[in-house]
């Protein structure tokens, strides 16, 4: 028989909600970038230069909604369900063949 590895707390991906947290971040990182950029296109005087933040405003909210549905799988062992572990049996035919 072969032997499981032996699951640990460690070795568990983060539950929903520290998930759900971290990407919540990531979009309002993004967001309050594109405010700054809002605020120096408005500040900047006009010239060649002011593209920039003008690019940053209209970009980042793609980027921002790309990073937060982005969900990274950290390289750990799969976690097995403890039925896994018992050999599953199938029932017996009745001897009836359809």
């Amino acid at each position: 028989m072969k032997k499981q590895p032996i699951q640990s707390a460690t070795s568990l991906p983060p539950s929903p909600d520290a998930e759900r947290k971290t990407r919540m971040l990531k979009y309002t990182a993004a967001m309050v970038l594109r405010l700054i950029c809002f605020v120096l296109a408005l500040v900047i005087p006009l010239g060649w230069w002011t593209i920039f933040p003008i690019v940053g405003a209209v970009v980042l909210p793609y980027i921002a909604v790309v990073l937060a549905n982005t969900v990274i799988q950290s390289k750990v062992t799969p976690v097995e369900r403890p039925g896994s572990l018992v050999p599953v049996s199938l029932p017996h035919s009745s001897g009836v063949d359809r």
